[in-house]
């Protein structure tokens, strides 16, 4: 059996006629039966052929995006949807400083980053001394000024202390006093009457003796008298001595020696006591800065103890929210692009249509060997009214980086 060959389609058939073009590729009947299943194949490939090429001429000239459509470029904001908006005076609906749009060319933009908000300075609030806290002024977002009262601790123990110091205090300036002014007159007075008597005992005992030495040398006395004479004559001289010595000592007063062991026992007093005023005075902890409470971590009727927890341990956490860095790491392919004092646009991404103004505040010494980046520090302008409100602590933000001939903030 001969197999005729395969129609070829007709050329008079209009090209954008699909119904056509297939029924101008059907096979004769005696060509089926012949061509088997080689023939239903093809006729399945030219079928998806044709299909696949109409569908995509109709995507052409039908569904294609608009240049209208298109996404806007990161970190561009429309007037309309920018409540910032300075316009063309400058300044924002509130009446402050307007930052810069981020909406500027693109080169004036020379680089974007993303990093997280810090404190610029986070402080914990720890206590100087133990005991139980009895007293706790601390909420989470509260607003406090320097010098206000945050917690009492207990002030039993410390206030018996501070009396007992005071007592000792007390005795060791009055002794001092004591070797400091001397002897009194009526002591003075007594230890010359005591030589006065010690003198006339003297007298009458060299009388005696004298009496007893002629008496021996006329054999009349007894050697035991005589010697008893002379014993007594040498003691009483003694006694004159010591009594004239005790005399000048009074007059002279006390020894430079032990004025001034005294005077160094007042010093330690002294500073035992002003130990124990410390400690009675930082049993009140107050806020170191004026800010904002970002962590509570104590209760009343805790007990708390610094040294047990090696200075980490604090009844709170607190910060000022003015006070505000951008925490990002360059990559070291990128960092030329940056420097201290350049100025940026920080927009944080809670809150993509505030923008703030920023300034590199420094390029830290060491790089992050891991990632291959150098952490760098953006400082945050914040408006008064606006702290603590909207940038918060470990947020995220976006940080671009401005190039020198871009315009200066309004």
């Amino acid at each position: 059996m001969t197999t005729e060959p395969t129609p070829t389609p007709r050329s008079d058939l209009p090209s954008n006629d699909l119904r056509s073009r297939v029924q101008s590729l059907r096979i004769p009947e005696d060509q089926k039966q012949s061509g088997g299943r080689g023939g239903l194949w093809l006729l399945i490939l030219l079928l998806l052929g044709t299909n696949g090429y109409t569908g995509y001429r109709w995507y052409q000239l039908q569904g294609a995006p608009k240049k209208s459509d298109a996404a806007e470029p990161v970190g561009a904001v429309s007037a309309a949807n920018n409540p910032t908006d300075t316009g063309a005076s400058g300044t924002s609906a509130a009446g402050g400083p307007a930052s810069e749009p981020v909406d500027s060319p693109k080169s004036q933009i020379s680089l974007e980053s993303r990093g997280y908000i810090t404190p610029a300075k986070q402080i914990l609030v720890s206590p100087k001394v133990s005991g139980t806290l009895v007293m706790l002024n601390i909420e989470e977002g509260k607003r406090v000024t320097k010098g206000e009262i945050l917690a009492e601790i207990e002030q039993t123990e410390y206030k018996a202390e501070l009396d007992r110091q005071l007592a000792l205090l007390a005795g060791a300036k009055q002794r001092l006093l004591e070797l400091e002014t001397g002897s009194r007159p009526e002591e003075v007075s007594q230890a010359e009457a005591e030589l006065s008597e010690a003198q006339n005992e003297l007298a009458e005992a060299e009388r005696q003796y004298k009496r007893q030495v002629q008496l021996s040398n006329q054999s009349a006395g007894a050697n035991t008298n005589l010697t008893q004479a002379e014993t007594n004559y040498q003691s009483q001289q003694r006694k004159v001595e010591r009594a004239k010595l005790a005399l000048d000592l009074m007059k002279k007063g006390p020894r430079v020696e032990r004025v001034e062991a005294a005077r160094a026992e007042v010093r330690q007093v002294q500073a035992d006591l002003d130990r124990a005023q410390w400690r009675i005075g930082n049993c009140t902890i107050r806020a170191p800065i004026s800010g904002t409470i970002l962590r509570k971590n104590s209760e009343e009727g805790n007990i708390v103890n610094p040294v047990a927890f090696n200075g980490s341990y604090s009844v709170c956490e607190m910060a000022d929210l003015s006070n505000l860095e951008i925490e990002l790491k360059i990559l070291e392919a990128d960092i030329k692009k940056v420097r201290v004092g350049q100025r940026c646009v920080v927009t944080a991404d809670a809150w993509p249509d505030r923008k703030y103004e920023g300034r590199v505040d420094r390029l830290m010494p060491i790089a992050d060997r891991a990632q291959g980046a150098i952490p760098t520090r953006v400082k945050v302008r914040v408006p008064a009214d606006e702290e603590g409100v909207y940038l918060k602590p470990e947020m995220s933000a976006v940080v671009t980086f401005l190039n020198e001939d871009a315009p200066p903030a309004p």
